[in-house]
């Protein structure tokens, strides 16, 4: 991980490090030169200054313009940094706060940079050669704004610890992250506290204890299903907070098999569940008075023998039956079964909010900025749409009641997995969920389909969303 620490002195700053601020800041005016002067004119235009000569003893000086560190929708400053921190020039980066700039922006903006303590290359499976990588960041400011920004870094600093975990999780290909290697990894990761504990299901205790969905998508592959459960006891008492999310370790869409192209992606299938274990270690690492449960329902979706087939019916662990009328639309069915053991573990669930990669029609409704959020509990909506943008990840509440029902009717089981018109698929899923958590529990479901990986470039990778939209919303229900 990245280390951190406030600056309130220019006097501080170390040599040779990368100075990020914007013209006209406390900073900028206390390190006069004609350079400063040129570049800052540059940046009063609205044009990204930026300099690796003649800043000594700065390796690097970029001067941003001061309406990018207000812009909270467009995520700009995180723009400018992404190219200039893809090849740093330095270890050291000192983020220029002194400003006053928007804060959601300065989280993004710490968040980002903490996130480069992982890429592709740390996985080992490709030849690189030792380049230079951020190590250290700093942030400058006033005295008075110490308190709030010591509080943001830690905050940001621990999400990105799970961000991390989920992203590298989620990135090794699924020949090796089968639904045992997730369990292993969780329980590798978990033993570094204390205070979270992991109960595992194999595939013989999945059938054992009723999960009949979880069991049909997972029986096709040879390599077998596994429901984990991360539990976190910041408390003795009180209410449980429980996340459930999809870990489809790969998805080949079954005997309604997907294209190739659909298909190259789906080891990104099992985001829900990597990010659910992101954000049990984040909770952990922040030592949180409060007691959670995240649930990660493991399967791959292969194609064999034993495979399911379109028109079988599965039982789920609360005596509902489903008609699997698209085998492709398995996400559901797992989330179901993981969602429905949730709600019978504990005497007191304050609310469960699942997350996945659940449909490509989220997608086209919001695209990749925003996560699809649905609900029948206002409060909850509300509690998660302001965490969205108290965060800077947001998210957009579709529709959700009564008039989805004929979506998942069938004629020979007490529900349907898809819709036979091809209609309203993401809140038609979601309606699906609904089934399986009592009325009496608030319940939540995140599609994550657009926001849980990063493209760049025509590639993909995970992002660890929705890790902080999650942890402000816990932080708020706290209060």
């Amino acid at each position: 991980m990245i280390h951190y620490q406030l600056l309130t002195s220019h006097q501080e700053i170390v040599a040779k490090s990368h100075l990020i601020t914007t013209a006209g800041s406390p900073l900028a005016n206390a390190l006069p030169s004609l350079l400063m002067q040129e570049m800052s004119a540059q940046a009063e235009t609205g044009e990204l200054a930026d300099t690796t000569f003649h800043c000594a003893p700065l390796a690097r000086l970029t001067i941003v313009p001061q309406s990018d560190w207000q812009d909270t929708l467009t995520d700009t400053l995180v723009n400018h940094l992404r190219p200039l921190l893809a090849a740093p020039r330095s270890e050291h980066v000192v983020l220029d706060c002194s400003y006053s700039p928007h804060l959601v922006v300065v989280r993004k903006a710490v968040r980002f940079i903490f996130n480069l303590a992982h890429n592709l290359d740390d996985l080992g499976l490709k030849k690189t050669t030792n380049r230079l990588r951020v190590t250290q960041l700093s942030l400058y400011c006033h005295e008075e704004q110490k308190p709030s920004l010591e509080a943001l870094i830690r905050e940001e600093h621990a999400i990105a610890y799970g961000m991390i975990a989920a992203r590298r999780l989620a990135d090794i290909p699924s020949e090796q992250c089968t639904p045992q290697f997730v369990v292993d990894e969780a329980q590798r990761l978990c033993a570094d506290f204390q205070s979270l504990r992991c109960e595992v299901l194999d595939e013989q205790a999945i059938v054992e204890q009723g999960l009949g969905l979880l069991h049909a998508v997972g029986k096709g592959s040879a390599r077998p299903p596994r429901l984990l459960a991360i539990h976190y006891d910041g408390v003795k008492e009180g209410p449980v907070r429980s996340y459930v999310g999809k870990g489809i370790t790969f998805d080949t869409g079954g005997l309604w098999l997907k294209e190739g192209a659909g298909m190259y992606t789906m080891k990104y299938d099992m985001c829900g569940a990597a990010n659910v274990l992101g954000l049990m270690l984040t909770i952990a690492t922040l030592a949180l008075p409060v007691r959670v449960m995240g649930v990660l329902a493991l399967a791959e979706n292969a194609i064999g023998p034993n495979a399911m087939q379109p028109g079988n019916v599965a039982r789920a662990c609360n005596g509902l039956t489903v008609e699997i009328n698209n085998t492709d639309a398995e996400g559901r069915l797992v989330l179901a079964d993981a969602i429905a053991w949730a709600s019978q573990r504990h005497a007191h669930t304050r609310y469960i909010i699942d997350m996945a990669t659940l449909t490509g029609a989220v997608v086209k409704a919001l695209g990749y900025e925003l996560s699809g959020l649905m609900t029948q509990d206002e409060n909850l909506r509300q509690a998660l749409t302001q965490a969205g943008e108290q965060s800077g990840d947001e998210v957009w509440s579709l529709p959700l009641d009564a008039r989805l029902k004929k979506q998942t009717d069938s004629a020979i089981a007490d529900l349907c997995n898809t819709p036979g018109n091809n209609a309203a698929i993401s809140a038609s899923a979601a309606w699906l969920l609904h089934h399986f958590c009592p009325q009496s529990i608030p319940w939540a479901h995140l599609d994550v389909s657009g926001t849980a990986l990063w493209r760049e470039s025509g590639k993909s990778v995970a992002s660890g969303r929705p890790i902080p939209l999650l942890l402000r919303h816990l932080l708020n229900d706290l209060r």
